[in-house]
């Protein structure tokens, strides 16, 4: 008897998805006068709410 349902199908279903994730990425000075970036993925409802990433 063949598997009727892999671990991935199983894992997309219980999976729900109310948003988007954006990639914030920051540059900040440094006292030495370089650029730093960092970077982070942070979920929104929706895209016109991009603006407001803080």
């Amino acid at each position: 008897m063949a598997k009727q349902q892999s671990f991935a199908d199983k894992a997309k279903k219980k999976r729900t998805e109310s948003g988007i994730n954006v990639k914030v990425v920051r540059g900040m000075k440094t006292d030495k006068g370089t650029f730093k970036f960092t970077e982070k993925f942070v979920r929104i409802d929706d895209i016109a709410k991009v603006s407001e990433i803080k």
